[in-house]
């Protein structure tokens, strides 16, 4: 029953698949187009500033009280 999987025409043919498989596949992304991020700034920028702004603010409060 599974001596037919070790059959040299089977390996051959999953072999061939897998390789036409892929190179389908990277025939279909290879054009693909990414955008690129905006020049504006990156969400770590953001994050930095919203952070300083935090400190700030606490440290703010610190003092008037």
């Amino acid at each position: 029953m599974i001596e037919w999987l070790f059959n040299p025409w089977v390996i051959s043919a999953i072999v061939v698949s897998v390789i036409v498989g892929n190179i389908a596949a990277l025939k279909y992304t290879a054009n693909m187009k990414f955008d690129k991020p905006s020049k504006t700034e990156s969400d770590l920028d953001r994050l930095n500033e919203l952070d300083k702004k935090h400190h700030a603010d606490a440290s703010d409060k610190e003092k008037g009280a």
